[in-house]
């Protein structure tokens, strides 16, 4: 009998809430470009309302859906190009992801809300500027504000369940009890912000896009472009999924400075 277990793509979910007005939000506005939408500006934009008319608590909804061990087990030898499973958990992981945005959205329209997941809305959009690519939606950045976790060396975003893994969120205009938030800063679960030691990720990119100095967006995904072809061959998926610098480092399955904290090594 087959092992199920072997078609797993995503672990138990991780879920929690944000007030849609909690004043992060606007000053995503500075910190990732001025066009990067409040849940309020998102919730308006989705329905054709003026954000002045829309009444009343707004929340947003976040989600992480942890990679599988099998999945990261798989990649975690590889150190040009990711493992299948790993390409096919970015590229039919994420359209599960969009069905579960889809599914949430039906479900709290029928019960009288408005709803709106920016990342799948025809406004959805990625800019660049001299530092790289950007969006008007951080599923990273809604997370943090839901008390996911925090950003890492990589660019990768570290919940209590590691960095290996895919995101989400759904805007309500309910009033749903905000999650707190426990980092003391906006990398406090990375390791290498907290005494310089760690530079797992670094060795572990292909692309060189990695250093002490942060992540370099560009480097990186001219990296994935070129390596799009050679994945469409080898996978037949549509989009690259690198995730090299996600497998084999202290933070891939778990908040690594939680070791520190509870003195285990």
């Amino acid at each position: 009998m087959p092992d199920t277990r072997q078609a797993v793509i995503f672990d138990q979910p991780l879920v929690r809430f944000a007030d849609g007005n909690d004043p992060l939000f606007s000053q995503y506005k500075s910190l990732i470009g001025p066009m990067h939408l409040t849940p309020l500006e998102a919730l308006a934009k989705t329905h054709n309302k003026n954000p002045v008319d829309l009444k009343g608590p707004i929340s947003v909804i976040s989600w992480i859906l942890p990679t599988s061990e099998n999945t990261r087990q798989s990649a975690r030898n590889e150190i040009q190009h990711p493992s299948r499973l790993w390409a096919y958990t970015r590229w039919y992981g994420e359209k599960f992801n969009d069905a579960l945005r889809r599914y949430l959205i039906e479900f709290l329209t029928g019960k009288g809300c408005l709803a709106a997941a920016p990342a799948i809305e025809p406004y959805f959009k990625v800019s660049s500027d001299e530092k790289g690519a950007f969006s008007n939606w951080s599923e990273r950045h809604i997370a943090f504000a839901a008390g996911q976790g925090t950003f890492s060396l990589s660019d990768g975003f570290i919940t209590d369940r590691g960095i290996a893994h895919r995101c989400g969120s759904v805007v309500v205009n309910l009033r749903l009890q905000a999650s707190t938030r426990t980092a003391s800063s906006p990398y406090s679960n990375c390791l290498f912000y907290i005494d310089r030691t760690c530079k797992a990720c670094i060795s572990r990119c292909p692309a060189g896009a990695i250093t002490e100095k942060g992540h370099d967006k560009k480097k990186c995904m001219e990296y994935a472009r070129t390596s799009l072809g050679h994945l469409k061959e080898r996978y037949n998926v549509g989009i690259v999924g690198c995730g090299l610098c996600q497998v084999k480092v202290p933070c891939e399955f778990e908040n690594p400075t939680q070791r520190i904290k509870n003195n285990k090594p």
